[in-house]
């Protein structure tokens, strides 16, 4: 009996893992189909680097490069902020390594240093020598190091509810188990097959409070795209890194002699103000910080205009208005 009890798990197991393989490509396809490439691939190192032009030509306004936050994409930066700025700026947007539309370039997770580094190659390809460079939650930290490796490169760091800091919570469970090799082979395909968007659609609201999520705001983003396998597999591991990647980048900041605009809301509790914006704020000569009272994580959506008055303050302490 206890035989047949392990065959039909067995077998079991399998129709599980089976219909999984099936379901996952399924569903990314569909996703990849409802929300394609925006912009264009540039091939840096090896890799493809997709990146999104908007605002001004080459040449006639300050160059501005948006960077994306955790398991997000282009999207995320195109629904209110770029249009926003697009009359004032020439404007590069990235898909981050390992999400959206670009490559992984490391199967262990890209450092912010690497992102950094590939990210400016990019922009430098495109005309961008010296860019301003704001970055939103994770991409706040890209920025920074951005600047701490390419400060000749930097002509201002905007940083949106950006990380800086190291901390003291440990790491989500959550990402725990997606970054390990059990979690990424097994746990990985079962939530791209069958979480469904109605899940993720609600996991916004926590994001984005004490503010509502904003009427359109996740079908331009593309749910399903952060669902992908890469996406998740990529993002877990960049997560996992993230913590020690930021204890070596900083004790630099005292070095930086680049404005530094900080904008970040008070009430943001998946990025706290006090262990990371205030700090960076006491640690570098440069940083100006911009609190928004009672204002969560994403104030690029919720309170655009500020942001805007950030990287139109970032310009002109630059000297490029």
């Amino acid at each position: 009996m206890s035989a047949i009890l392990a065959l039909a798990v067995t077998l079991g197991l399998a129709g599980v893992a089976g219909f999984t393989a099936l379901r996952a490509p399924l569903r990314e396809a569909k996703s990849i189909a409802n929300h394609p490439p925006q912009g264009q691939f540039l091939n840096v190192d090896g890799h493809q680097i997709h990146v999104v032009e908007r605002g001004q030509p080459q040449g006639s306004a300050p160059d501005l490069v948006l960077i994306h936050g955790s398991n997000g994409s282009i999207r995320d930066m195109t629904f209110r902020l770029s249009p926003a700025l697009e009359e004032a700026y020439r404007i590069l947007i990235f898909d981050r390594p390992g999400l959206g539309y670009s490559d992984a370039i490391s199967a262990d997770g890209t450092s912010i240093q690497t992102q950094a580094a590939i990210l400016q190659k990019a922009s430098a390809r495109l005309g961008a020598q010296r860019p301003i460079v704001l970055g939103q939650s994770y991409g706040g930290a890209v920025a920074l190091a951005w600047a701490t490796e390419f400060p000749q490169h930097t002509a201002a760091v905007v940083s949106v509810s950006g990380v800086s800091h190291p901390w003291d919570a440990e790491l989500p469970t959550f990402y725990k188990l997606t970054s390990s090799r059990f979690g990424s082979a097994v746990i990985v395909p079962l939530l791209t097959a069958f979480v469904p968007k109605s899940y993720v659609r609600d996991s916004l609201k926590d994001v984005f409070a004490p503010q509502a999520v904003p009427d359109g705001f996740a079908d331009h983003f593309g749910l399903a795209m952060s669902l992908r396998r890469s996406s998740l597999r990529a993002n877990a591991k960049q997560r996992a890194n993230l913590l020690t990647e930021v204890e070596a980048m900083a004790p630099k900041y005292p070095d930086l002699s680049m404005p530094i605009e900080v904008v970040h809301g008070t009430a943001d509790t998946t990025v706290g103000i006090s262990i990371h914006a205030e700090r960076l704020v006491a640690d570098s000569r440069t940083a100006r910080l911009t609190p928004l009272p009672d204002v969560g994580h994403m104030p690029h959506q919720t309170h655009t205009q500020e942001v805007v008055a950030a990287v139109h303050r970032a310009a002109t302490r630059a000297n490029l208005r």
